[in-house]
């Protein structure tokens, strides 16, 4: 179900903390990110299964979710509507 008309909470002019993150790095020294990288590229290099998922994530990005079932028990796609009558 989509979000009511009017609704902005995921815009992305409304993303608090990612903004405030934006301005502490640009704002901070110019190197530090490259430096949070590099470590990053680091700690993938040395086998740390975190740091590698995470950047195959922001590299490629997130894999898609798929929904199966097992063919015994197959998964059912159901439309359900109701009506309200006053």
């Amino acid at each position: 179900m989509a979000a009511p008309e009017g609704n902005n909470f995921s815009s992305k002019d409304n993303r608090l903390w990612a903004n405030t993150l934006r301005r502490a790095v640009t704002q901070a020294d110019p190197d530090r990110l490259r430096r949070i990288a590099e470590r990053l590229l680091d700690q993938a290099e040395e086998g740390n299964l975190y740091a590698m998922k995470e950047l195959g994530d922001r590299l490629d990005g997130k894999a898609a979710q798929t929904f199966s079932g097992d063919p015994e028990n197959p998964l059912t796609i159901a439309l359900i509507e109701r009506k309200i009558v006053k």
